[in-house]
Order: C-alpha cells, then sequence, then structure tokens
C-alpha cells in the first residue's frame, strides 16, 4: 500500500503567504518569484520545497500561456477565417478563450482553440478543417471492439478477450541542453503487472537499464543513465504485453459493504493532497449527488451519471499547475481524461467507495495516445473500471455511457494506479509531470528537465487479436 510519504505533492498542503499568492494571482510573477526565493533562503525542509515549486510553477505558467494577443487572434482565424477582432475580444470576455494576465499583458493557452469550440459549441459551424479519417477509423475500431467484448461476456460471463502488443518507445534529448559528459537520469513507465495487463516483458533496450521496477509499483518505469555527447543522448525499450477486454452485468442486489478494516477499503477512500482532498465544497457535492442511497455500487453511479452529464472535456494545462484538480473540475465543469477521472475518484471516496487512478497509453491500433482512467471497487465483483471522458454524454452515443461505467476496451496499457508516486530509483529533482506518468522523465545534477527540451516516440510494433 501507499502512504504520504510516497506522494511527491505531499508539501503542497503547505500554503503561500497571503502576499505572495496575492501577486500570483494578479499575474506579478516577477515580485512574487523574489519573495519567494528571499523567504526560500531563510527555511529548510518541505516548506523550502513548497516555496521553490511555486517558484517553478511560475515559469511553468509563462510556458503554457505562449501567446500575446495578436498571435492567439490569428491562430483562431486560422480555424475561422471569417472571424473579427470584436467577436474575438466577446468570446474571450464570454470566458470561451483561455487566457491569464501576466506582468499585465493577456496571455493565452497554447492549446486555447481546440478548447474554444468544447467551451462554446455554437461556433462549430463556422470552423474550417478537414475530415479527420483517421480519427473516425479509430472510432470505428474501438465500437466493433467494445461490441466484441459485451458479446463475449454475455455468452460466457467473466469472459475476457486479450490483445498483445509488442511496443518501443524511444526517448531523445537534443544536444546542446545539458554540458557534454554530464549523466541523465532517465525513467521510461512500462506496464505494471495487473488484471487488465497480466503479462508484461522486457525484450531489449539500449542501453543496458539500471533498474527496472517491481511489478506492482505503483507508477512503474525503467530506468537508465546516460552520458551525454555532442550529440545529445537517447535510449529506448522494446516490451510485450498483453491487454484484457472487460464487461461485467453488476446486479445491484448482489453487491455488498467491504469491509472497513479490509487494506482496500483504508488505502483507497483516504484523501491524497493535493488532488484527492475531501474539501468543503466535494463533500457536500458528494452529498448532493448521492443523496440517501446506501449501495456502494449505486453510488458510483450516481457519481458517474453527474460526471458524465455535467462535465465538458477542454484540454488541460499542466496539471502541476492546478492546486486541486478534482475541486477545480467541480467547480469549472471542465477537464481533460485525467481530471474527469480524479473527481470521479475523489467523490467516491468521500461517500466511502475505493476508487482509484489508472493510466498511461490507449493504445487503439489505429491510433493511440497517453490517457488516463479509474477503477473503483464493490464485493464481490472486485475491481471495476470508469473512464469518464470516454463515457462522457456529449459524445452523444449511450454504448460509450453504458460500457465504460465498469468495463473497459482493453487498448490499454497501465503503467500507473496511483497519483504523484514516487519512482524507484527515487527522482531527485521536481518532475515535469508531478501527478502522472506517461512520456518519462529525465533530469541531470543541474536540474528537471522539460519536455521541450527532448522528445519520445511510442510505437506499436505488433498487435494481435487473440
Amino acid at each position: 500500500m501507499i502512504g504520504m510519504t510516497d506522494n511527491v505533492l505531499g508539501f503542497m498542503v503547505l500554503r503561500l503567504p497571503e502576499k505572495v499568492q496575492r501577486l500570483i494571482d494578479e499575474g506579478r510573477f516577477k515580485e512574487a518569484e523574489r519573495e519567494l526565493m528571499s523567504l526560500a533562503s531563510r527555511v529548510v525542509g518541505d516548506y523550502r520545497r513548497r516555496l521553490l515549486f511555486e517558484v517553478n510553477r511560475l515559469e511553468r505558467w509563462r510556458y503554457e500561456y505562449a501567446y500575446g494577443i495578436d498571435e492567439a487572434y490569428e491562430k483562431l482565424k486560422e480555424k475561422m477565417p471569417d472571424l473579427s477582432r470584436e467577436e474575438f475580444v466577446k468570446w474571450s470576455e464570454k470566458g470561451c478563450i483561455d487566457y491569464r494576465v501576466i506582468e499585465g499583458e493577456k496571455r493565452f493557452l497554447r492549446r486555447f482553440v481546440p478548447n474554444f469550440f468544447w467551451l462554446c459549441p455554437e461556433a462549430r459551424n463556422r470552423r474550417v478543417e478537414k475530415k479527420d479519417e483517421e480519427r473516425e477509423r479509430a472510432k470505428a475500431k474501438l465500437k466493433e471492439r467494445v461490441e466484441r467484448i459485451i458479446e463475449a461476456a454475455r455468452d460466457k460471463p467473466g469472459h475476457v478477450l486479450p490483445l498483445y502488443y509488442r511496443v518501443r518507445m524511444e526517448i531523445e534529448v537534443k544536444p546542446g541542453v545539458v554540458p557534454v559528459g554530464e549523466v541523465l537520469r532517465v525513467w521510461v513507465p512500462i506496464p505494471r503487472v495487473d488484471k487488465i495487463n497480466p503479462s508484461v516483458n522486457i525484450l531489449a533496450s539500449d542501453p543496458k537499464p539500471v533498474k527496472i521496477a517491481e511489478e506492482d509499483h505503483p507508477q512503474r518505469t525503467i530506468y537508465f543513465e546516460l552520458e551525454i555527447t555532442e550529440k545529445g543522448a537517447r535510449c529506448w525499450v522494446e516490451y510485450e504485453f498483453t491487454s484484457m477486454g472487460f464487461y461485467v452485468e453488476v446486479d445491484p442486489k448482489n453487491v455488498g459493504e467491504i469491509d472497513k478494516d479490509d487494506p482496500v477499503y483504508i488505502a483507497y477512500t483516504a484523501e491524497r493532497p493535493p488532488h484527492i482532498v475531501f474539501t468543503p465544497y466535494l463533500k457536500d457535492l458528494a452529498r448532493r449527488i448521492v443523496g440517501d442511497e446506501e449501495n456502494p455500487y449505486l453510488k458510483a453511479k450516481k457519481i458517474w451519471d453527474w460526471i458524465t452529464n455535467n462535465v465538458r472535456y477542454t484540454y488541460a494545462h499542466d496539471y502541476a499547475l492546478y492546486d486541486n484538480i478534482s475541486e477545480y473540475v467541480a467547480k469549472n465543469r471542465r477537464g481533460d481524461c485525467g481530471m474527469q477521472a480524479l473527481l470521479f475518484i475523489t467523490l467516491c471516496r468521500i461517500v466511502g467507495v475505493p476508487a482509484r487512478w489508472q493510466s498511461s497509453w490507449y493504445m487503439n491500433p489505429v491510433r493511440h495516445g497517453m490517457h488516463d482512467w479509474a477503477q473503483f471497487y464493490v464485493e464481490p465483483y472486485g475491481w471495476l473500471y470508469a473512464d469518464p471522458s470516454f463515457g462522457n454524454m456529449r459524445h452523444g452515443e449511450e454504448w460509450r455511457n453504458k460500457f465504460y461505467f465498469g468495463g473497459i476496451d482493453g487498448y490499454r496499457m497501465a503503467a500507473n494506479i496511483e497519483v504523484s508516486a514516487q519512482f524507484d530509483p527515487p527522482k531527485t529533482h521536481f518532475r515535469s509531470d508531478p501527478v502522472d506518468s506517461q512520456r518519462g522523465e529525465i533530469e541531470w545534477r543541474g536540474g528537471n528537465l522539460y519536455y521541450d527540451k527532448w522528445e519520445y516516440k511510442y510505437s506499436i510494433l505488433k498487435f494481435e487479436e487473440k
């Protein structure tokens, strides 16, 4: 089981001084940084780490909100050629365009354009964009897969449909990023051995890994050390794994209560700051959603229904920039896959339903990408799945909403069952993603290397349906 000592963001429970928080909220980052560094020079331990992390976050804010108003207007105009400057201002004031004020200037989120069309769907009919045929083929492949899983489960309850994958993950650090001769520490996510990925084998790598984390590590990785040359540095790993698709018809009448002394209950109904916290707002929301329902499965179902009917999918900025992701999603009714999963997990835990994280990659053979989802536990069925972004009712497909509450397609590589867990071996500097682990992490003695300093490639080399 995982304790708070393993939480790499545990120090976030420590609050910033009111003056510093006000400077940050007002976008006065230079003044805030001076205050933070001055304070950090006089303290030690977790509070010093909290202050230095806030300095790190200021740089992330600048990176995420990359565009000034002129450049942002032109980027949206590429998708809406008839967009006027007055309309752009109007959409911004309405809350359809993501921006924040930094040093007195409006700065716009890197991925504000797709978010705009999600936040204000009335603008979609003015969007100029080619039809994404690959995306349509991936959606058709997914629906076909889900239909097969449901049919197999009905013919033979408990039956699973396995898939075989052979994949390759490559990481390349650009030359000149770190001085020649320095050593890089590199963590690459690999599948945990679990119900969804019951068989995992490392086939080859270059160089030889220094450490492969245990099969049940909450955020499993393979660890390399690389010496930087004039050409930069590179590593790769190939591995194979099986992935299972599940569908279970749950009869609420058969659902029992888990013993509150059970380690599963203790671990997965607990808070895990900063993103799984039982705030007054979330406790009140959970009470209003669940009401007087006592059946654990039906409690989770009510939470599922609320999220999938009320929360819109939008791209997020860097997870490190949220103080409490689950509360943000609940209040703003928006968030990406992981953010929706965190809200589901938090609300379930508040009402006594064990729930946990699961993530890394969605492995559709037509198009794959990084993805997060959740699990919840009910007796006697054990761990079931919940993927609220895939099951969101805004897709307009009822089958998604039904299947993804309890079932899973098997197009998954699951490296993680916990958020903000420490790696093995531990990382020294702040992570690029201190919440999840999907594309990898790199550091050297001089600090962490953020994503703009290196590139990754994750390829499906072989895929078989068994």
